[in-house]
């Protein structure tokens, strides 16, 4: 599973559980995206999350 590079963001793990209290075992995935972002001033392609790169954790090559 893709990890934030920036935050180390993953998925989580809970239970879901419904109007009628069924439980399940759920995953929700963090929206994460491959980028090509400057890393030491050369442009490299790393995953990170939607959330570092809105508020501008890294920089964009």
């Amino acid at each position: 599973m893709a990890k934030c590079s920036v935050c180390d963001k993953g998925a989580h793990f809970g239970i879901q559980v419904s109007h009628s209290h069924r439980r399940a075992n759920k995953m929700w995935k963090s929206n994460i995206k491959k980028v090509k972002a400057n890393i030491n001033g050369t442009p490299k392609r790393v995953y990170v999350c939607t959330s570092c790169l809105r508020s501008g954790k890294i920089e964009r090559a």
